[in-house]
């Protein structure tokens, strides 16, 4: 279970606020010794931390130095001192505060409070969301001029001495909002060893999880002692409470999924899917690399430039007909086109001209179904069969008019019947790519094992996925990330 410590230059300063058994001076946490074993512990430096040296600058430092997530961090303390740094413009800054400020009088100079990346005008509310997330500070003002236009021109750390009247009460509802604090809570409650943020997003169409996964999944955490939230996008603020994260929502490399796995390995969290195992999967382009580099069987593959005069006529001596055109980052079997002749393989180049730079072309590599090998910190936990939609060349076949996308059947082996080859061809596979959570696409069939590619977040499904281990195969996800946490 992580801690929370807010400290204070002094107990006084939190007069005006609810008491709180976290809350602690300056003196108290200098003199407070780490324990070897101490659970994960956040800290919020509610000290003033304008001066260099100053109390809330060594309150920063030396929870840095016992392992401690602070905030801010010594690195934003001093990027704050940094003038220059914020000489650069925001869109839509100017435009929110003439609105604000329309109809009152003139003014050049104005000052903004931020409460953990909360504000009390509307328009700036991306602003401060931004500036939060770039420099997390609890409390800090933002300075402004106008010139032509209005720009940002400062930013400045405010303790809560600082703050009157409403600001208080603003402070101590984003601070509220911010760290979940349960203030004196009932010892009825119960208590876990860790706290697992899942984020998913309920209203996407393919989900790598669906409902009743997710509910196995807290399941599962509950019998480890494990509490698992689910979390979407809008709490990318919160990640500091927790102590891993598990995405659930399909991963893109210019996506919140991303930038949450980036915050979240900052922050200290145990991650799956780690940024590194987004970033080498999300492109096929690398895993092909990958692939060639550690010798893992794979189709006939080539990469091309589609803007390339002679990248049809090189592509149909290599590879012939059928063959197969991929963008990088697709996923779901889109971007993925089938090409029976020379007129098809020039049209479809011609409309991948502009998506990406690279493209990957591929031998058609006819099965019935691809095996989906499912890998945690390399070794295989399931083995589904997935088959083709009828009449159709994938898995998945995306139709128009928003209509939802179909896909064929299935069948769930326990993993020692699948074919040795092909286990081992996706143990391989993942091997350069690191120790999370996989699910290895793999072709089989006239004598031959072809990886086809790694998905660094797999589908597991209520009844697809967990038809054979059932609640097991839950356990075991989150047994690794207990298995990770304790070996910090």
């Amino acid at each position: 279970m992580t801690q929370l410590i807010l400290v204070v230059d002094e107990l006084s300063a939190w007069e005006p606020y609810f008491p709180s058994e976290n809350l602690v001076d300056f003196e108290t946490y200098l003199k407070q010794a780490p324990a070897k074993n101490a659970p994960r512990t956040r800290v919020i430096n509610l000290c003033k931390t304008g001066k260099y040296l100053s109390n809330g600058y060594y309150c920063s430092l030396l929870a840095e130095a016992r392992g401690q997530h602070v905030i801010p961090s010594v690195s934003t303390l001093n990027n704050l001192r940094n003038k220059g740094l914020f000489a650069f413009g925001f869109d839509g800054v100017s435009e929110a505060l003439d609105q604000w400020l329309a109809g009152g009088e003139p003014v050049k100079q104005l000052k903004i409070k931020s409460y953990f990346g909360h504000c009390q005008v509307p328009g700036l509310a991306g602003l401060c969301r931004e500036l939060f997330e770039r420099l997390p500070c609890p409390v800090m003002e933002l300075g402004f001029k106008k010139r032509t236009h209005w720009e940002l021109t400062g930013l400045a750390t405010l303790s809560p001495r600082d703050l009157a009247g409403e600001e208080e009460d603003q402070f101590a509802n984003a601070l509220e909002a911010y760290s979940r604090i349960i203030w004196r809570k009932p010892r009825s409650v119960k208590r876990y060893r860790y706290d697992l943020a899942m984020l998913v997003n309920p209203d996407e169409e393919l989900p790598p999880s669906d409902p009743k996964a997710l509910k196995r999944f807290v399941k599962a955490g509950e019998r480890a002692g494990v509490n698992v939230e689910l979390i979407t996008r809008k709490d990318y603020q919160r990640l500091a409470e927790y102590d891993g994260l598990f995405i659930r929502e399909t991963t893109a490399i210019d996506h919140h999924t991303f930038r949450f796995a980036q915050k979240a390995e900052h922050e200290g969290l145990v991650v799956i899917d780690s940024p590194t195992s987004i970033l080498r999967c999300a492109n096929k382009i690398f895993l092909a690399e990958s692939f060639a580099k550690h010798g893992v069987p794979t189709p006939k593959t080539l990469m091309v430039n589609p803007k390339q005069k002679d990248a049809a006529d090189w592509l149909e001596r290599e590879l012939g007909y059928p063959l197969v055109l991929k963008i990088p980052d697709g996923a779901f079997s889109r971007g993925v086109y089938k090409v029976a002749d020379k007129a098809a393989l020039v049209d479809t180049l011609a409309k991948l001209r502009n998506a990406s730079a690279l493209v990957l072309a591929q031998e058609y590599f006819f099965t019935e179904f691809d095996w989906r090998i499912g890998v945690l910190n390399h070794q295989p936990i399931f083995a589904c069969k997935y088959f083709m939609v009828k009449g159709h060349w994938q898995i998945y076949r995306h139709n128009g008019g928003g209509q939802e996308a179909d896909s064929g059947g299935f069948v769930t082996l326990p993993t020692f019947e699948a074919p040795k080859a092909v286990i081992n061809a996706a143990l391989k596979a993942v091997r350069p790519i690191g120790d999370g959570l996989y699910g290895v696409d793999i072709k089989e069939g006239k004598g031959r094992v072809a990886v086809i590619e790694v998905n660094d977040n797999p589908n597991i499904d209520h009844g697809v996925e967990d038809a054979f281990l059932k609640d097991r195969l839950y356990d075991m996800v989150i047994e690794d990330f207990v298995r990770r946490l304790e070996a910090d």
